[in-house]
């Protein structure tokens, strides 16, 4: 029982975002597992998620590979961001693009459609010109973070 939980717990943080206990004791119990919250707070525990701004500035849960890989390939490998209506673009050092890109669609950002990426470059296809300025601005400020 435990490992099936575990297993819906991973499922439900890649398919959405989950900011809170309560929310993923309650979509938990949408997909017939009731739990308690002290029992969550160890499957949270024991599968090492993660708290991490998501581009809308809320919190979610996340993997620690996912959110890890992506913050260390990002900071090495990404010299610029920029966008343009709802496309984000990506300068990376020469071949770095396409694992940076990998990693970025790990971590599963709202409102991406879609990634594809060069030798130096990614393109981040985003539903909206707003939320493509918030990761714009989020991702920019992780570059700053190292420099």
């Amino acid at each position: 029982m435990k490992n099936r939980r575990q297993e819906i717990i991973l499922e439900i943080i890649t398919e959405q975002p989950v900011g809170t206990q309560d929310m993923l004791i309650k979509l938990l119990s949408d997909r017939g597992i009731k739990t308690t919250q002290a029992t969550l707070s160890r499957d949270i525990q024991q599968l090492n998620l993660l708290k991490q701004r998501d581009v809308n500035g809320e919190f979610r849960y996340v993997l620690p590979a996912a959110a890890a890989t992506e913050k260390s390939l990002f900071e090495e490998a990404v010299i610029s961001v920029d966008y343009a209506m709802n496309i984000i673009v990506l300068k990376c050092r020469a071949g770095m693009a396409q694992g940076t890109c990998a990693a970025i669609d790990s971590v599963n950002h709202q409102g991406i459609v879609g990634t594809i990426a060069g030798d130096d470059t990614i393109f981040i296809l985003v539903r909206t010109e707003d939320e493509a300025k918030k990761l714009s601005k989020q991702f920019r400020s992780e570059l700053f973070l190292r420099r």
